[in-house]
């Protein structure tokens, strides 16, 4: 069977570790072969390793999930969470909802200072920002889709974990830049801190967090949310002002919820609902812009950004006022994704100037956006499909360990509206709605998404990126479907971002600039980013040839089968 591969070769040394050879590959066409993209080579290929023995999409995606953990911890994680959407060659949809949930001690004003004013270092990092992990139990509830048992599929993040691996130039980066956070946060020395600066090839061993997961493998989920593990992350709360508890940890639980479902010129899209934004997002933005019929413009064209930024606009100030838990709001999702209301939403457009962001909701003071998630696609020989997206939240989440278990926990707690008006790390407003709560989950822009043609898997996508993330995949189906272009070019064209505040129209910085200055002497404020997103794709054409790309903005790599 033909097999196009890019491959980039990082390391290739001898040294007393296992995993020192790294393959970055970016783009792989085949065709009756189990497919993985995620963000790390190793992380890929533990899943492709998994399918090799005997597993489907869904063990697949588990394994490369651990892996993450310990490849990838900038985003990978068991101290985190995420939302996993699955369509199996039968037909049937479904999506986990592994997302962090507010401890029983948490409370509404508890980021506010004695004057009312919010508090975001509070939220942000160390113990108090940390949410209930959920990532562990989202891996069990999987497990019941999939055909190997836990002890087989946890077992390559082990290896790596106890075993070393090389570490990129990117992921030297980081943790140099974050040296001092992860001194300030914790009271024990991580291995994530060295004397000497990380270089690319240095080995990353984690014995502790090695023995986390050897916890898991032997005792399941309750050797995560109960025993020494439950117990270490707990006496890492008491080392500051953490607030969980092992009641909490104990009594987390997953929700398994009905998949978003509408159609897109002839496809279904099948993503995540509530309390993802991505699915309502996504929905509001491909149908408003669908009324001015995309696909007769080029793609990155003055008309085509300016029809998109305007439906991302009112979408975004949707996300603000109406969404969040729907176990803790009235669910809105049905109309604000109707014809009805969207036709109505989309009235005042005019290809003439930019909307004020003013007439389609109140004005708040922004702070700068920044992002960090990390997702995975597959698909298995058999047509299996999943789409998952997990975080951390920021950049290595809390910047906190649990000391002697070796894992990071997440700062999720941030996504909550701490205060309704004050936005979030990535500058996200949020109101009511996405008040905190005890036992409440908070929301979320990752968007998992699975594209079906004729009843069969067309597409596997999504992104990291705070709330650039339904923009990104929002564009990366748009390319596709209405722009006809290959799966490379729809990742790695350059991409734009809007949401609703600040004003601003965000552009990679090799965007076309004939574009920007066209919008510009419309009306749009613009700015230049580095890069938007890191988005992992898989297309399946009619005749099962499958084409897949992993972004070339990062490390992130193909596997097969």
């Amino acid at each position: 069977m033909k097999k196009i591969a890019i491959i980039f070769i990082l390391f290739s040394f001898s040294v007393s570790a296992q995993y020192t050879d790294i393959n970055i590959i970016k783009e792989v066409k085949v065709k009756n072969k189990g497919v993985v993209v995620s963000a790390h080579p190793l992380a890929s290929e533990a899943g492709a390793k998994i399918l090799r023995m005997g597993g489907n999409a869904y063990d697949a995606v588990i394994a490369t999930q651990y892996a993450l953990a310990v490849v990838y911890p900038q985003a990978g994680n068991i101290g985190g969470g995420g939302f996993l959407v699955g369509v199996k060659n039968n037909g049937e949809k479904f999506t986990i909802d592994y997302r962090e949930t507010a401890p029983k001690k948490a409370s509404r004003d508890m980021y506010l200072d004695k004057t009312g004013k919010a508090n975001t270092d509070l939220s942000q990092n160390g113990r108090l920002a940390v949410g209930i992990p959920g990532s562990v139990a989202g891996f069990f509830a999987t497990l019941k889709h999939g055909k190997l048992p836990m002890e087989k599929i946890i077992q390559p993040a082990i290896d790596l974990a106890e075993k070393g691996f090389a570490i990129t130039e990117q992921e030297a980066s980081l943790l140099n830049a974050h040296k001092g956070n992860f001194q300030k946060h914790n009271q024990t020395v991580t291995v994530f801190v060295k004397d000497i600066p990380w270089r690319a090839g240095d080995l990353l061993v984690q014995k502790e967090l090695a023995e986390t997961l050897k916890l898991i493998q032997k005792s399941g989920a309750k050797g995560f949310y109960e025993g020494k593990t439950a117990e270490l992350l707990v006496s890492e709360m008491k080392k500051g002002n953490g607030i969980i508890t092992a009641e909490d940890l104990k009594s987390y639980k997953v929700a398994e919820r009905k998949a978003l479902e509408f159609e897109y010129k002839g496809n279904t899209i099948v993503s995540m609902p509530l309390p993802s934004s991505g699915g309502i997002l996504l929905a509001q933005m491909l149908k408003m812009s669908g009324y001015e019929n995309l696909e007769k413009y080029q793609q990155n064209s003055t008309q085509a950004v300016q029809i998109m930024t305007e439906a991302e606009r009112r979408a975004f100030a949707d996300r603000a006022e109406y969404m969040g838990d729907p176990d803790f709001i009235q669910d809105k999702t049905s109309y604000l994704i109707s014809d009805d209301y969207l036709k109505n939403r989309w009235k005042n457009f005019s290809f003439n100037k930019a909307t004020s962001s003013s007439e389609v909701g109140k004005i708040i003071k922004q702070t700068k956006e920044s992002t960090e998630t990390t997702h995975i696609s597959v698909i298995d020989k058999e047509g299996n499909t999943a789409a998952v997206t997990t975080t951390l939240n920021g950049l290595y989440g809390s910047k906190v360990v649990v000391s002697g278990a070796g894992f990071l926990l997440n700062n999720e707690m941030d996504d909550f509206s701490i205060k309704p008006g004050i936005p979030n790390m990535f500058g996200a407003v949020g109101g009511e709605a996405n008040a905190i709560q005890p036992n409440k989950r908070m929301l979320s822009s990752m968007t998992p998404t699975i594209i079906l043609k004729n009843g069969k898997p067309y597409m596997v996508v999504g992104t990291p990126g705070g709330t650039t993330i339904p923009t990104s995949v929002f564009q990366s189906i748009v390319n596709v479907i209405d722009f006809k272009l290959n799966a490379n070019i729809s990742v790695n064209a350059p991409k734009f971002h809007h949401q609703w505040l600040p004003e601003t129209v965000a552009f990679e910085k090799n965007f076309p600039e004939t574009t920007i200055k066209d919008l510009e002497k419309l009306g749009y404020k613009t700015e230049k980013w580095n890069q938007i997103g890191r988005t992992e794709i898989i297309l399946i054409d009619e005749n099962g040839n499958i084409h897949a790309v992993a972004d070339g903005r990062g490390d992130d790599s193909v596997a097969v089968e």
